[in-house]
């Protein structure tokens, strides 16, 4: 039987309760358990009740000032989280301080065991409940988070009062703007579906279903410390992110793999991810393992590698995304994978095998709406590859609307080597299935870089005549060329304080907006509201170490 929590059946009925009359005002907070203080326990020698954490078995967290610290004894890999936990927001800006892994709930690694532990679904294991305004942070290099399947995270922030995952070096204040691998990143693991497993029947025909076992090793994992994700439910749920930062992430945690801000591996459309941002990384912003997890309005800001990457036949949506690189250092905007191992396909002949899960219908589908990228052209300083746009490729079937790649603020250092393009399309079935355009297509964007494009289309039509003819429009520039409204009038795409929105009308761009119910391209129009004010870091005054540096 799938275990609740009584807490949660209760502050369930006092939401419905409040929700059908006047509450004056009242706010109460939906938890888990509020195992954050217990009025017997105080710090030694002091009067003061301590305000940290516990766990049913007594240990709890230690006061230090404002913050709590959590040691190896309370959480780790070898010692999981087994029981609801609630995480409050501290007094005076504390942040609750984990030296080891924050591993909710266990890991299995077959059918078999995880059967036995009774999981199946998200909600069948521990829950982690974060308060609104909470900061929670991370040692060094070797910790990080583990949210595993069955287990659900939620993360309820506000736009006032946001929730931070960061370094202990920014509790501190030692860290720089843009100082990245100070702790490890978060880790979603859920019961989607992954095409690195194998399914009989399809999407189309509602039969898919798994042929064997589907436990693969999840980012970070090594045989001291797995975790593992995959299955057959699209649908799962590992909770809720809203309003929440991830900050200074990507250490490489086991040796060759460094974690990403965010990896959500078979993370399924029942999970909640509003308002959330990725904020200096080693890696990528965000990546998804397979899975159908939706994602509306997020920032990346300062990430090295990939801020969108995709792969193992993800078929979620990112509505609205601003995406920012460094002035001196990233690499895509979006790098998209349609089949996980592609290369290396373990079943049949690798023709074959990538045809069966296409015909699935269980390779990567993304669908992306309103996305802005602000790219820098720089390449001799990047830790990746250099600054570009999107490259899809591996037999992946993506749609994107409505959205803007900008690469014109830094002159192109690669010239015509190509390397810093606006659009990269590439294997075979990603082109039959874009040329194709049933379930496929790039429609209604503006690309502006010096180079656009990188690769042809069969019968050597170039991938710009190919999406100017779908809808897109290029815009020609050659080196640095400014195209924000306080520089350039004949040049505008970008506008507002800071210049990251939308200025020009999609009809002056030379493309119409697609029908999403939006009137603009990109993430924000400067005529529009502003989704980013209040909670993000990094791109207003007031929240920030330093302005953006197109500014």
């Amino acid at each position: 039987m799938k275990r609740v929590s009584n807490k949660l059946l209760l502050a369930a009925a006092i939401s419905a309760l409040l929700a059908g009359c006047d509450s004056g005002g009242i706010n109460i907070e939906p938890q888990t358990v509020d195992n954050s203080v217990d009025n017997s326990v105080t710090n030694p020698g002091s009067t003061v009740e301590n305000p940290c954490a516990a766990l049913a078995s007594g240990v709890q967290g230690t006061a230090e000032g404002a913050n709590c610290r959590y040691g190896s004894d309370f959480v780790s890999y070898s010692n999981p989280l087994m029981e609801d936990l609630y995480l409050p927001a501290l007094p005076d800006g504390g942040a609750h301080i984990f030296d080891d892994l924050l591993f909710v709930g266990a890991s299995y690694g077959s059918a078999a065991d995880l059967a036995a532990a009774g999981i199946t679904e998200g909600g069948d294991g521990p829950a982690l409940e974060i308060q609104a305004g909470a900061t929670i942070a991370f040692k060094d290099k070797a910790s990080f988070v583990v949210i595993n399947r069955g287990s659900q995270l939620f993360a309820r922030g506000t736009e006032t009062a946001p929730i931070t995952f960061t370094s202990e070096t920014d509790v501190l204040g030692t860290v720089g703007a843009e100082d990245v691998s100070q702790w490890g990143g978060m880790v979603i693991n859920g019961f989607g579906v992954t095409n690195k497993c194998v399914y009989t029947g399809s999407v189309a025909g509602s039969d898919l279903a798994l042929a064997g076992e589907c436990s693969l090793p999840a980012e970070g994992s090594d045989s001291d410390q797995e975790s593992n994700y995959g299955g057959d439910n699209n649908a799962d749920s590992s909770g809720v992110m809203t309003y929440v930062r991830v900050k200074h992430t990507g250490a490489e945690v086991v040796e060759g793999n460094e974690l990403n801000g965010v990896t959500f591996a078979g993370v399924g459309s029942g999970t909640v991810v509003n308002n959330l941002e990725a904020y200096a990384t080693y890696d990528d912003g965000i990546e998804m393992f397979g899975g159908a997890v939706n994602i509306e309005n997020y920032v990346a800001l300062y990430v090295r590698d990939d801020s969108i990457d995709i792969d193992e036949g993800w078929q979620g949506s990112i509505t609205n995304a601003l995406v920012i690189q460094s002035e001196t250092d990233g690499n895509h905007c979006i790098e998209a994978d349609g089949i996980g191992s592609y290369d290396d396909m373990a079943d049949g002949t690798k023709t074959d095998r990538r045809a069966e899960i296409v015909s699935q219908g269980i390779n990567s589908r993304p669908v992306i709406d309103g996305l802005t990228c602000i790219v820098s052209a720089a390449s001799s300083t990047v830790t990746h590859d250099p600054g570009a746009g999107w490259r899809l490729r591996e037999g992946i079937y993506p749609t994107i609307t409505n959205s803007m790649v900008v690469a014109s603020f830094a002159a192109d250092e690669n010239g015509a080597e190509g390397s810093n393009y606006c659009l990269r399309i590439q294997s075979d079935e990603t082109l039959a299935g874009l040329v194709d355009g049933s379930e496929a297509g790039l429609a209604s964007n503006v690309f502006a870089c010096e180079d656009q494009v990188k690769g042809d289309l069969p019968g050597g039509v170039t991938a710009a005549e190919w999406a100017t003819a779908s809808g897109n429009e290029f815009i020609a520039i050659t080196g640095k060329v400014d195209p924000t409204a306080n520089a350039n009038s004949e040049f505008v795409l970008l506008g507002g304080v800071p210049a990251f929105y939308t200025e020009a009308a999609a009809a002056q761009m030379g493309v119409t907006v697609s029908p999403q119910e939006r009137a603009f391209l990109g993430a924000l129009s400067v005529n529009g509201s502003d989704w980013t004010n209040g909670w993000t870091y990094g791109l207003h005054e007031g929240s920030r170490a330093q302005p953006l540096w197109f500014e």
